[in-house]
């Protein structure tokens, strides 16, 4: 595959691709000005977008966050590895369970190879000690285990729950968060740092692990994952954005974000990386939309995170490689969990044995054209509730942003999610040929998962 991009004749040939992953936390897909917001301004991701390839047909592995992120590290949808459940969607501070050992990631694969790995920011795959990244192929993590809105006081606990996220009260509660609310362990490789740290400064903070990371290893082939904690509630941005944007809190914690993709894609400019680096911008879920003002926007798509609907799971996808990637704007779809096969296609490392439910964009990265992806299965939990086969999506089950427990559908409901990604006109009646295909799929699907203990449920 190397062969194929100009870099593998020249400076790449000597040092295999430099891999950047930025995360973000329950960002939408309508969030960014180049997605069409009216107020948020993201000049940063619109130039990488310009500059490189943006996909509108991408999706996370899952619409919440911990299993999305371990499909994303290990190229296998969530109920394979046992982070998948209904009844607790994600891990929390009295989980027991995390990424088993056996999940293969992509810093291990890339690790072996002699890449340099690096982890900054949310992990929220178990906060065991041997669950924490630095267990599964990361040299290095700085950090949160899990979501910044967990390990509440007691104090904060009644506070927030007197007030509901659909009544806007400018000046307290979610409005106005405070750090020391949230006793969230700051923390570096395996040694917590501080509880409550200061959360206005994590994006800041983080990016600047980031700018560290990659000048210590200008001169090694490394792979960094910084995942973000924000715009997951509670809202935090620091002094610099305060007010900055138009749409409010939201839109300041959006555009400091924005901001810090700038000052990583200047780093690589100075460095001269960017001609060798990869850089990939997506969200784990889509927006929070229960927190109104608070939450995000899914544009036109209909919901939003913990659903299977297009808005819970289709997110901002940015590929930028300039000299690699052909800019253009990719229709293909795609997932995170495609990350595993691609970057292993682009650095020429073997992938594991186990299993997986990834593809190999690579050629579409560096030519355009058709993407190998045929079908996206869409778990809420650890129910199948929906699948997509080519331009038409199934649903099985449904479920809103409010009630989180999917119900059976009398009759499954049909959409061509081309031509309305909103999910409005039921084709099943008129199309009975086509949800056949999407059923036969599924069951084909279904018949390749192997039961496993569920990670989520241990206690």
């Amino acid at each position: 595959m190397r062969a194929e991009s100009p870099l593998a004749q020249e400076s790449a040939a000597d040092r295999p691709l430099n891999i950047i992953v930025i995360l973000a936390d329950d960002m939408g897909y309508g969030d960014t000005s180049h997605n069409g917001h009216p107020s948020i301004q993201t000049p940063h991701l619109d130039r990488m977008a310009y500059e490189g390839q943006k996909w509108t047909n991408f999706y996370a592995a899952a619409s919440v966050c911990s299993p999305s992120r371990a499909a994303l590290l290990t190229g296998r949808l969530p109920v394979r590895s046992g982070i998948a459940s209904l009844k607790h969607r994600v891990f929390f501070p009295w989980s027991k369970g995390g990424m088993p050992q056996r999940e293969v990631t992509i810093a291990e694969l890339l690790k072996s190879t002699g890449y340099k790995t690096g982890h900054i920011g949310k992990w929220h795959l178990g906060h065991q000690p041997e669950f924490l990244p630095t267990q599964h192929g990361f040299d290095e993590w700085f950090g949160i285990p899990y979501s910044n809105d967990m390990d509440q006081t007691e104090y904060s606990k009644k506070k927030l729950r007197s007030q509901s996220p659909t009544t806007p009260v400018p000046t307290t509660g979610w409005y106005e968060p405070a750090s020391e609310w949230f006793q969230v362990p700051l923390m570096r490789d395996e040694k917590i740092l501080k509880r409550a740290p200061d959360q206005s400064l994590l994006t800041k903070r983080y990016t600047e692990e980031a700018l560290d990371f990659i000048q210590r290893h200008k001169d090694d082939s490394f792979f960094l994952y910084l995942a973000f904690s924000m715009p997951h509630v509670p809202l935090f941005r620091s002094a610099d954005f305060q007010k900055r944007s138009k749409a409010g809190l939201y839109g300041d914690v959006i555009e400091e974000i924005d901001d810090s993709v700038g000052l990583i894609l200047k780093e690589l400019r100075q460095l001269n990386l960017e001609q060798n680096t990869l850089v990939v911008f997506t969200s784990d879920n889509g927006p929070w939309l229960k927190y109104k003002t608070l939450g995000g926007s899914a544009g036109p798509l209909r919901e939003g995170k913990s659903t299977a609907w297009e808005g819970g799971f289709r997110v901002p996808t940015i590929f930028w490689a300039p000299g690699i990637v052909s800019p253009q704007v990719i229709q293909e779809m795609g997932s995170t969990l495609d990350f595993m096969a691609t970057f292993a296609s682009l650095s020429d490392t073997p992938l594991p044995g186990a299993k997986l439910d990834s593809s190999d964009l690579s050629s579409v990265l560096l030519t355009g054209g058709t993407g190998p992806r045929e079908d996206m299965f869409f778990y809420v939990g650890d129910q199948l509730a929906a699948v997509r086969h080519g331009d038409f999506k199934a649903h099985f089950w449904v479920t809103d942003s409010k009630n989180r427990v999917p119900l059976l559908l009398k009759e499954p409901l049909l959409y061509n999610v081309s031509e309305d990604p909103s999910e409005r006109y039921d084709l099943a009646a008129s199309r009975p040929d086509i949800l056949t295909e999407i059923e036969r799929r599924r069951d084909a699907h279904l018949a390749s998962v192997t039961p496993v203990e569920n990670q989520l449920l241990r206690r």
